[in-house]
C-alpha cells in the first residue's frame, strides 16, 4: 500500500516539478519556437545527400512560406572500412557524416545561430554489388535523417535567444 501511494506522489511530483523550473513547451503560446514553423528556407540541394536533408528538415520544420530565415550548410561524408576479413576484404562500412550549418536573418542578413553536427551510420558490403550500392544509399539516407534531426533540435534549443 505504501509503495502504491509513493509511486502516486512521484508521479504527480515531476509534472509539478517540470512547471516549476520554467519549462514552456517549445511551439506553446508564447514557446521561443512559436512563429519559426514554415519561416526558414533551406538553401536548394546540390547533390542526392543535400536532397535527403533539405527533404527531412522540411518534414521537420515546415515548407517556408514566410521565410524570415535562410539556413546554409555544408556536408561531408566519409565511408571508413571497420569489417576486414582474414583475406583483406571489407565487409563493413561506417559512414561519418558532419555538416557545417548556419542561420541568418534575411532582414538583417546577420548570423543568428549555427554550428556542427556529426554522427555515424553503417552498412554491410557483402552481398552482390547492386545490394551492396542499396545498403550504401540507405545508409546514407539515414545519416542526413539524424543530421537534420539535430539541427531542428539545436534550432528549437536556441530559438529563445534568436526568434524575437
Amino acid at each position: 500500500m505504501n509503495a502504491t501511494r509513493f509511486n502516486r506522489r512521484l508521479f504527480l511530483a515531476v509534472p509539478l516539478a517540470v512547471m516549476a523550473c520554467g519549462f514552456q513547451p517549445a511551439y506553446g503560446p508564447g514557446g521561443p519556437a512559436q512563429g519559426i514553423q514554415s519561416s526558414i528556407r533551406v538553401a536548394d540541394p546540390s547533390d542526392k545527400n543535400a536532397f535527403d536533408l533539405v527533404e527531412r528538415l522540411e518534414e521537420r520544420l515546415g515548407r517556408p512560406k514566410a521565410d524570415r530565415f535562410d539556413l546554409t550548410y555544408t556536408i561531408k561524408t566519409t565511408a571508413v572500412g571497420v569489417g576486414i576479413t582474414p583475406d583483406n576484404a571489407i565487409t563493413r562500412y561506417n559512414l561519418n557524416g558532419t555538416i557545417d550549418w548556419a542561420l541568418t536573418n534575411r532582414t538583417t542578413n546577420a548570423r543568428v545561430t549555427g554550428g556542427q553536427v556529426k554522427s555515424f551510420t553503417s552498412y554491410s558490403a557483402t552481398g552482390s554489388t547492386v545490394a551492396g550500392l542499396a545498403a550504401q544509399e540507405d545508409a546514407a539516407r539515414r545519416l542526413m535523417r539524424i543530421l537534420a534531426d539535430q539541427i531542428t533540435a539545436r534550432l528549437l534549443a536556441t530559438s529563445g535567444t534568436w526568434n524575437q
